[in-house]
């Protein structure tokens, strides 16, 4: 399975898991707590495998693109879920808080491996 695939499959996973234990209350703060990182990271993972595989010159720009797109687009998938959609902000915080935490700490260990895995290549 890719690593995308598992970035996809242990974030729903342990959303149901979240939503059982937290009960249906919460059902939309934990959604779209995950469901914002999750599409963002996996998006962000996809582009940097690809051209890392095509240009690994290009990574680091794909990178600091990629970095002023999701600042803009956090900051307004946040003020949307929470003044448009009237989610309540705590739960939906945590969510997210965790989410990202757990998200990108996962896609810097890929890269890492993805990095050494060329420097290996050259050595």
């Amino acid at each position: 399975m890719t690593p995308m695939r598992w970035m996809i499959v242990l974030s729903v996973a342990s959303w149901l898991i979240l939503v059982a234990i937290a009960g249906l209350d919460f059902f939309p703060e934990l959604t779209a707590g995950m469901a914002g990182p999750l599409v963002v990271s996996a998006t962000s993972w996809w582009l940097v495998e690809r051209t890392h595989r095509t240009n690994p010159a290009g990574v680091t720009r794909v990178l600091m693109s990629a970095f002023m797109v999701k600042a803009v687009f956090f900051a307004a998938y946040v003020l949307t879920v929470v003044a448009v959609f009237g989610l309540r902000p705590v739960p939906f915080v945590l969510s997210f808080t965790g989410y990202f935490v757990a998200l990108y700490a996962t896609q810097a260990l890929l890269m890492r491996r993805l990095f050494a895995s060329n420097v290996q290549a050259s050595a």
